[in-house]
């Protein structure tokens, strides 16, 4: 085997691992960096004195075991660095327990005359109407909340049906049609829920909520 070979192999196999923080085992890099010194030491040991190996030749391969090296340990100390962070956001998130957050759904619980819920607009609108619907799927109430602002808006139902009635507690579900010069805007709705719990996954840390889903912290668009 020939140092050049070592050497290729060596960066070929910190490329295929560069895709997952951390990259070799340390054990595994250290390896190759004694191989490749070896060889390199016995190529220049056996060199033909009346050709020897070119000096930039040497100082270029021991360039390339640098930089191999020195990708490495970046590797480990990004991985570090991901993991401190990570366990942050595990403590910073345990302080949302107890919270409520309002994050991507369309239930509401309506409990004594009050439901929460949100909208987020992603520009102003001159037009905006809510639509209320029981666990049956049934209509019960059309708000006509005319113009609104672009962002995250907090919004309360009182329980009053279209009839002119008070709904009963329980769970619903709403839908939104926004406007703006007669051109359809996209809204995002928005559900409440308590923070019961907070776990870690392949995915980062999520938020198990009251109401049974869970959700990422960038999920979350609103706190309260």
């Amino acid at each position: 085997m020939s140092v050049n070979s070592v050497q290729n192999t060596t960066a070929a196999s910190q490329s295929s691992s560069s895709t997952s923080v951390g990259g070799l085992a340390a054990g595994s890099v250290q390896a190759m960096q004694n191989q490749f010194l070896t060889l390199l030491v016995t190529q220049m040991q056996n060199q033909d004195p009346l050709n020897p190996m070119d000096n930039s030749q040497i100082t270029s391969q021991l360039a390339q075991l640098s930089t191999v090296n020195g990708i490495n340990n970046l590797n480990t100390t990004m991985n570090s660095l991901s993991s401190a962070l990570l366990s942050n956001q595990v403590l910073q998130s345990a302080s949302l327990i107890g919270k409520t957050v309002m994050a991507d759904g369309n239930s509401m619980a309506l409990q004594n005359g009050s439901a929460s819920y949100g909208v987020t607009l992603p520009q102003a609108v001159d037009s905006m109407t809510v639509t209320i619907s029981d666990a049956a799927g049934n209509a019960v109430q059309t708000l006509n909340l005319g113009a609104q602002q672009a962002g995250t808006l907090s919004l309360q139902w009182n329980g009053m049906t279209s009839a002119g009635t008070q709904a009963p507690n329980g769970n619903y579900s709403f839908s939104v049609k926004a406007s703006q010069g007669g051109t359809s805007v996209a809204a995002t709705t928005l559900s409440p829920s308590v923070v019961s719990s907070v776990s870690q996954n392949a995915q980062g840390v999520q938020l198990n909520l009251a109401n049974g889903s869970t959700v990422g912290l960038s999920a979350v668009q609103q706190i309260s």
